[in-house]
């Protein structure tokens, strides 16, 4: 549990993918990555979040060697300039993660919450590596058609309690739990989540909070540039408690760094 004086660690995102939500494409090419990896460093980033595969709504898996040759030499690109950078793999195929703790990755960040590989959290527990487990309601192909909750605080909670203790019985140490913002979850769903966040400290681990440019930001305020849309995203940072979550997933690193200095102000 992080204090009230302390801002959350920032983890930039780096999207390796021709069709993610909001940045596909951008960053296909692996000196780019690189490149765009260093300039959110630059910018205040505490970690790196690779990923390979979109998960946006309606996305299909990519095969393991796709997302393999996407991602890793990004990893190997960013540790030979900088060795001591924290980086996290998002992925939810053992043979990813694997690769990527191997090139050098500390962090798996798994949206399935080990429903696609129970093993990663096996693998964690080998190398030691923190391990973010994800609620997410059926998959990014899937996860939008009507998702529905009898309560969606406690619904979200119970099953990242579960995940959680079977992380723990497979041998995972260093656990993390994101409640998944936008993934199987109406606006309303979304909001709910956010009202309450800190409630899920509860779970007894750091909590990862992912909204970076989300579709129900854009669709309340009606932005549809990734400007207007890194404006919503900060005002919703700046609104929740600063105590809410231990990491803040973003894409635009600059933005939530000059958040970070006004509010240390202020506490």
């Amino acid at each position: 549990m992080i204090n009230a004086s302390k801002f959350p660690s920032i983890m930039g995102i780096v999207n390796v993918t021709p069709d993610s939500f909001s940045d596909g494409g951008m960053f296909m090419d692996t000196s780019l990555a690189i490149e765009h990896a260093h300039k959110l460093l630059e910018d205040g980033a505490d970690i790196i979040d690779i990923g390979g595969e979109s998960s946006r709504p309606g996305a299909k898996e990519i095969p393991i060697d796709e997302e393999l040759l996407r991602v890793i030499p990004v990893i190997e690109g960013i540790r030979a300039i900088n060795s001591s950078v924290k980086v996290s793999i998002d992925t939810v195929k053992y043979e990813v993660a694997e690769a990527a703790l191997c090139a050098g990755a500390s962090i798996i960040n798994d949206i399935s919450g080990l429903d696609n590989d129970k093993r990663l959290a096996i693998l964690a527990g080998k190398h030691g590596a923190e391990l973010i487990v994800m609620h997410m309601q059926g998959t990014p192909r899937t996860m939008q058609d009507n998702p529905h909750y009898d309560n969606v605080v406690q619904d979200v909670f119970k099953v990242l309690q579960q995940k959680i203790a079977l992380a723990q019985s497979l041998g995972a140490r260093y656990l993390m739990a994101d409640v998944g913002i936008g993934f199987g979850k109406t606006a309303e769903h979304n909001w709910s989540l956010l009202k309450n966040l800190e409630y899920f400290h509860n779970l007894g681990v750091p909590i990862v909070l992912g909204l970076s440019r989300k579709s129900f930001l854009s669709k309340l305020l009606g932005d549809e540039h990734n400007a207007e849309k890194d404006v919503a995203t900060l005002i919703v940072h700046a609104l929740i408690p600063v105590m809410a979550a231990n990491i803040i997933r973003v894409h635009n690193v600059e933005q939530m760094v000059k958040l970070k200095r006004i509010r240390e102000m202020l506490l």
